[in-house]
């Protein structure tokens, strides 16, 4: 007889859980005691503005074909 193992979707889901609550729980310590230097959030912010996609540098290479 072959008994059935448990399923690795069984141990992904736990691993999902364990990490969601992990990364709740920071979210919230945050919230309740802000960083006193974000720095990084502000170059976060600054790359994503920076090096954001443009629409028209698409259409321009679209164009030159």
């Amino acid at each position: 007889m072959h008994e059935e193992g448990i399923s690795i979707w069984f141990f992904i889901g736990i691993s999902l859980l364990v990490n969601g609550v992990l990364i709740a729980g920071a979210g919230a310590w945050e919230m309740i005691h802000p960083p006193a230097n974000p720095l990084l959030l502000v170059a976060g912010i600054f790359y994503c503005v920076k090096f954001r996609p443009h629409r028209g540098a698409q259409s321009q290479a679209a164009a030159s074909r």
